[in-house]
């Protein structure tokens, strides 16, 4: 194992992006109120992740590769997403986005410089498997097994996050990185950035791995860190 190695490992709805790609692909499909809905009652656990989806999908049923090329290129994603994807390849590291969010969506992120990208295997137009949903516990086997296949230590990781999906992972790892992160996650974190640029969360992290005792800042898109 070499020490320079690295993994980044980053949610995407909330921590990249600004909202959700669920919102964002239904408010193309014109369903945008109904999805809302739905993800306050994912968000309260009235409904399964599963279950969100057998509701999801077929309000999705008319978007056209076209429309989720587009709908991703116009969301709000944080300043400099593939100057930092793009860093971290050429410093020989690995930067992997797992999200609860669809594969296809996420795959979109792999034109920015993203090493690797995992989401939930569904379709609008093809059956629904459970097994093909991510849950939580989900990324950190995949963390697990992505550290594995590289050689990379515990201690090399850094994750980034904004909310409850992210906990089990902020639980288990000593370097993370709350991006305009809820209470719960911010709990968690070794540190917390609030704003809208990636790079300023993302200094963070390299501070983390470099071992920098942080000094604490705080206001817009300036670093907070947590003692």
């Amino acid at each position: 194992m070499e020490a320079h190695h690295a993994l980044h490992v980053f949610d995407m709805d909330g921590t990249l992006l600004t909202g959700s790609a669920s919102l964002e692909l239904s408010r193309r499909a014109g369903s945008l109120d109904v999805v809302e809905e739905m993800e306050e009652r994912w968000a309260r656990g009235e409904i399964g992740h599963v279950e969100f989806y057998e509701m999801l999908l077929p309000l999705w049923a008319d978007l056209t590769e076209a429309d989720v090329r587009a709908t991703f290129d116009e969301s709000p994603w944080l300043d400099g997403v593939g100057e930092v994807f793009r860093d971290i390849r050429d410093r020989g590291e690995h930067a992997i986005v797992i999200s609860l969010s669809p594969q296809f969506f996420v795959d979109l992120l792999l034109d920015l410089g993203l090493g690797a990208g995992h989401g939930a295997r569904v379709h609008p137009r093809s059956p629904l498997d459970p097994a093909d949903v991510l849950t939580p516990q989900a990324k950190i086997e995949i963390v697990d097994r992505t550290a594995q296949r590289h050689g990379i230590a515990g201690d090399r990781i850094v994750a980034y996050g904004d909310s409850a999906s992210d906990v089990p992972l902020f639980r288990r790892l000593p370097k993370t990185v709350a991006v305009n992160g809820s209470p719960a996650v911010r709990g968690l974190a070794r540190c917390h950035y609030d704003g809208g640029d990636l790079r300023g969360a993302y200094r963070m992290g390299r501070e983390l791995l470099d071992g920098v005792a942080p000094v604490a800042e705080v206001g817009l898109d300036r670093p907070e860190y947590r003692r």
